[in-house]
């Protein structure tokens, strides 16, 4: 008939296949993969600016903390010379009274010219403590503070109460209001009675 269309064997189309090879399916598939990659470098970039940014703070946050230490550590050799100076003139003072001294006892000179140099020499160490904010602590005839004092002995006596410091034995210190060095003290007791004393 001649409605009939012949077509060639082999020349028939299977529908899937066409779909396959038409080019709006192929542009959708290879489209994702290239988008998946460029956002993944994307994240990379990112990630490495983020690693580069945390090296340079760890960098800068060691060399902070070790120009902190050098400070620190010239602070405290700046005031450790600072007190060393203000003892220097005691020290020079020390020297010259041990280089005189042989002079001193050829010329016939007492023990009340020493006395009066000791005197000296006690004063300008007491003024240099003074200055730099260390001052004695209050002991003797003083109620017992164990925060300040430290009991070395302990003796019967009438004239006192009892747990006030009789005797200052070696001197303690406060430096700018805290404790350098307590006071080491003779603290009174009170008497026992006579029948308890003879037994």
């Amino acid at each position: 008939m001649a409605s009939d269309v012949y077509q060639p064997s082999g020349a028939e189309t299977d529908p899937a296949a066409e779909k396959a090879s038409s080019p709006e399916a192929g542009a959708g598939d290879s489209g994702a993969p290239a988008q998946l990659q460029a956002e993944l470098a994307a994240l990379k970039t990112e990630l490495q600016q983020s690693q580069d940014r945390f090296l340079r703070k760890a960098a800068e946050f060691e060399n902070y903390r070790k120009r902190m230490e050098k400070e620190k550590g010239e602070a405290a050799q700046l005031a450790k010379s600072s007190l060393l100076m203000e003892f220097l003139p005691v020290a020079d003072a020390c020297d010259r009274a041990l280089e005189s001294l042989s002079n001193a006892l050829e010329n016939g000179a007492t023990l009340e010219h020493y006395r009066e140099g000791v005197r000296l020499l006690h004063k300008q160490i007491h003024d240099v403590f003074g200055r730099i904010g260390v001052v004695p602590v209050a002991a003797q005839g003083q109620p017992f503070d164990p925060h300040f004092h430290e009991a070395v002995a302990r003796e019967e006596d009438s004239e006192h109460e009892e747990n006030t410091v009789t005797l200052d034995l070696r001197r303690g210190y406060l430096f700018k209001g805290r404790l350098l060095r307590p006071a080491q003290v003779k603290v009174a007791t009170r008497p026992l009675p006579k029948a308890q004393a003879e037994e």
